[in-house]
């Protein structure tokens, strides 16, 4: 099955002169779905994870998934304000602005091993400051590890401390 038939590119968006990499039409179909998440998973075979973040928002999609297959606890990363309790922060740059990022203060115990999560790397800016903020918790990063990868955007530079693995190319 070739996953990237379930990629649909969307032009000029989420602002102008981007090209977006939906991914709602892999979700929409439940074979590709679970092709796409059994790859992932087999990126991980023989690592032992204790925890899975995802960033807000698509990497909440399989984030969980994954957790529950891993049987380790999931943590979500979101922007600035929409966590409930007690959080630390990360600035970080992407392709088509500036942001912050947080976490719960409580997500991450020291030496924690935990696997990173988003459905794209782009310009590697949310997955570095993702990094960053398990780092601060304490936890150790074992791997980032994400649906797509925008080549072209070098976003695996920022992350060259880590292993990183994309199960698409662009």
């Amino acid at each position: 099955m070739n996953l990237k038939d379930y990629i649909r590119d969307v032009q000029d968006f989420p602002s102008e002169g981007i090209l977006f990499k939906d991914i709602t039409p892999l979700l929409n179909n439940p074979k590709a779905f679970k092709t796409a998440l059994e790859q992932i998973l087999h990126f991980l075979d023989g690592k032992s994870i204790d925890k899975v973040v995802g960033m807000e928002s698509r990497g909440f999609l399989f984030a969980p998934m994954l957790a529950l297959n891993l049987n380790a606890g999931f943590v979500p990363v979101r922007k600035a304000g929409k966590l409930p309790s007690d959080t630390i922060s990360q600035k970080y740059g992407l392709e088509y602005g500036r942001d912050t990022l947080q976490i719960h203060t409580d997500a991450i115990q020291k030496d924690e091993n935990v696997l990173v999560h988003d459905d794209v790397l782009a310009t590697g800016g949310t997955a570095e400051a993702t990094c960053k903020l398990i780092e601060r918790l304490g936890g150790k990063v074992v791997q980032c590890n994400f649906l797509i990868e925008l080549d072209f955007l070098k976003g695996k530079e920022k992350l060259k401390s880590y292993e990183v693995r994309s199960m698409l190319h662009y």
